[in-house]
């Protein structure tokens, strides 16, 4: 048994869903191997910082970049994960943390993806092109918008009648809540051994 858990700070933009399915992923023993120490976010209003209050996780705000990653790393943070977190990273700040950040998209990269695709955009074009199945992604992070290496991947079936918003709702309930802890805690393990 290692000592130690991976420490983990989720960045954020919005309210958090993605976070509380973290939160409850530690909460049980999904997640064991890593620890959510810190959740940082750009909008002081997000409600995901809400979230992480009423768990009793630490928060930081702050829109500068090098003010995050001295914060990151006086804290110690090993892992980032992206959960809903809508600012295209600097080259510098994804080289401070190489295959150390992770992100999860709605959708099954390459398709519907890249700058500009986030959120129900995401959903709109995968209905306007009439697929029959979406689904999510988790990756790392590199320098070209969801470029980096997949992790891991879940389809889920479009139906008919979806709008962009019941679309969105069935790929957060049937991948990403389920890919992103997974993920999160394989990569902290990996950590932990120091094979990453």
């Amino acid at each position: 048994m290692l000592a130690n858990k991976t420490r983990i700070c989720v960045m954020v933009s919005g309210g958090g869903t993605n976070l509380q399915a973290l939160i409850d992923a530690e909460k049980s023993g999904i997640l064991r191997s890593g620890e959510i120490v810190l959740v940082a976010s750009g909008n002081p209003d997000a409600y995901a910082l809400t979230r992480a209050r009423r768990s009793g996780i630490e928060t930081f705000v702050t829109e500068d970049e090098q003010t995050l990653l001295k914060e990151l790393k006086r804290r110690g943070i090993q892992l980032i994960v992206l959960a809903g977190f809508l600012k295209i990273l600097s080259p510098e700040f994804i080289g401070a943390f190489r295959d150390r950040i992770i992100n999860v998209h709605p959708s099954l990269i390459p398709s519907f993806c890249g700058r500009g695709c986030y959120g129900l955009h995401v959903h709109e074009k995968a209905l306007e092109y009439g697929v029959k199945v979406t689904g999510a992604t988790v990756h790392f992070v590199n320098e070209i918008p969801d470029g980096g290496k997949i992790i891991a991947q879940k389809a889920v079936n479009v139906e008919e009648g979806d709008t962009p918003e019941t679309l969105q709702r069935r790929v957060m309930e049937q991948a990403e809540w389920i890919l992103l802890p997974k993920a999160t805690e394989d990569i902290s393990l990996e950590i932990q051994k120091g094979i990453r």
